[in-house]
């Protein structure tokens, strides 16, 4: 029984790159976040495109510094614009929702536990980086916490 050809994940998902960044520009834009709005179709789709190429990026060369630094940069910018984590994040979610359902479709049974593994430890990185920036950011601003004591208090 014939075996199938090396995994090359990069290949399959070049191949349908406009398709795959239009399709989480929708997503993006039915989520209806505020900033994202503000920012118009074309940023929205560039904002994507960037994110896919670094993704790419760190799949091809199997190398997580290209997501981690992207990342960082993107932290960076946003918290400094004002714009919560939240936003930056379904940016990420929405393309990884995409990458999975292409991966799911185009990749043969016996490979696709490695492809969804690469995919999710590339975005998952770059998630993991996004979030420790913002979290350093803001700690470094000193953000007062959260008053909470009404939830403790007695009664129903």
């Amino acid at each position: 029984m014939p075996s199938n050809p090396p995994l090359d994940i990069t290949s399959l998902l070049e191949r349908d790159a406009t398709a795959i960044v239009d399709e989480a520009a929708g997503a993006l834009e039915r989520s209806h976040l505020p900033h994202y709005e503000e920012a118009g179709t074309e940023e929205r789709r560039r904002r994507l495109q960037a994110l896919f190429d670094v993704v790419l990026t760190s799949l091809r060369d199997r190398d997580l510094v290209p997501v981690h630094q992207y990342a960082e940069s993107v932290a960076k910018e946003r918290f400094a614009a004002g714009i919560g984590i939240a936003e930056v994040q379904t940016a990420f979610n929405v393309l990884e929702e995409v990458l999975w359902r292409r991966v799911v479709v185009a990749v043969e049974p016996d490979q696709l536990a490695d492809a969804i593994g690469l995919v999710a430890t590339v975005l998952g990185a770059g998630k993991d980086s996004l979030a420790r920036t913002y979290v350093a950011l803001a700690t470094e601003r000193r953000v007062p916490s959260l008053d909470l004591t009404a939830l403790f208090r007695g009664g129903t």
